[in-house]
């Protein structure tokens, strides 16, 4: 009798949680998202690169720009198909026009498209709307990842709603526009650590962001590190992001920020042990109840210990040989 896979065996009736990368790296003119694309080929895929027409592409030259991120996404640079990229907001112009280039030019290619500034739960639907309608114009069967920034009074609002949109695959807390957005009741300090983690109004929009990421399937995102020059810093920022507020993925904004959050979100290795063994054991039982080292164990920590063999996946942690050969072969 074959195995079960754990996919089939945890998830039937439920809605996957995104199996992607932890660190999502920002690049905005083509020579930085070359030099990206060329420390995935060193690091691995362990991290996305959003090529960004929103702060990357010059004023007056948004067609040109969103051009050219799709050209280099049909590159044989682009070997992993990790990246993605992030359009203008609901507000500007050239939003549609973006959509129309990546999606026509590199919709197959594209890791997910970025949805910035959202001010409201009709906004974010309404692009959604537009890019499914893009994607089938063009003839692209799958769903194109979406990543919904929430950095606004109004998105924050409604993010509980936002969460539930169609083809939604993560969730992004914009720091500092939502600083921004207090009109100095939130000091500049609370920009970067301690106070981005401490100051009280910034601690509950990371917990509802998160909250409502994770109850509809959804991956939450910390995050920038403000930091350039000191990768403790980054490693710090998202480790205290993962820990104490459950995000499972941050922002690179420099490439020495790359390695350090993909360390900081990779789960314990005794952890990946422990999980290795006991669904292992849980296969070989055909899912049904065991005991490991005393214990009790059934699907519901399964599901959990699969989540975690996941997260050592995507982090580039290795995993002992029997559960790497019966469960990622």
């Amino acid at each position: 009798m074959t195995p079960v896979h754990p996919d089939a065996a945890l998830f039937a009736g439920e809605k996957p949680f995104p199996v992607i990368a932890a660190c999502e790296h920002f690049a905005g003119s083509e020579k930085l998202i070359l030099k990206a694309l060329e420390q995935m080929e060193k690091l691995g895929p362990v991290f996305n690169i959003t090529c960004d027409c929103e702060d990357g592409a010059p004023a007056g030259r948004e067609r040109e720009h969103a051009g050219m991120i799709a050209r280099v996404l049909q590159t044989e640079a682009n070997n992993h198909h990790m990246a993605g990229a992030r359009i203008h907001d609901y507000s500007h112009p050239a939003w549609r026009q973006d959509v129309e280039i990546l999606v026509g030019g590199a919709g197959n290619l594209l890791a997910y498209l970025t949805i910035p500034k959202c001010t409201e739960y009709a906004h974010a639907a309404e692009m959604i709307e537009f890019i499914q309608h893009m994607a089938g114009m063009h003839g692209i069967e799958r769903e194109i990842p979406i990543h919904v920034l929430i950095e606004t009074h109004g998105a924050l609002r409604d993010v509980h709603r936002i969460a539930t949109l169609p083809w939604l695959q993560v969730l992004d807390f914009g720091l500092m526009d939502f600083v921004s957005g207090h009109h100095g009741a939130i000091p500049a300090s609370a920009m970067r650590s301690p106070g981005q983690f401490e100051h009280k109004l910034i601690a509950r929009a990371k917990t509802e962001v998160v909250s409502a990421a994770l109850a509809n399937g959804v991956i939450p995102c910390h995050n920038v590190t403000l930091d350039l020059k000191n990768p403790y810093t980054t490693y710090q920022d998202a480790r205290r992001a993962r820990m104490e507020f459950g995000f499972l993925r941050q922002w690179s904004i420099y490439p020495t920020q790359i390695q350090p959050i993909v360390d900081a979100m990779k789960p314990d290795y005794s952890e990946v042990e422990t999980g290795a063994a006991i669904l292992l054991a849980a296969q070989r039982a055909d899912w049904g109840p065991i005991q490991h080292a005393g214990e009790l164990h059934d699907r519901a920590t399964y599901r959990y210990y699969w989540e975690v063999l996941r997260k050592a996946r995507v982090t580039g942690l290795k995993m002992p040989a029997e559960a790497e050969a019966a469960f990622f072969a």
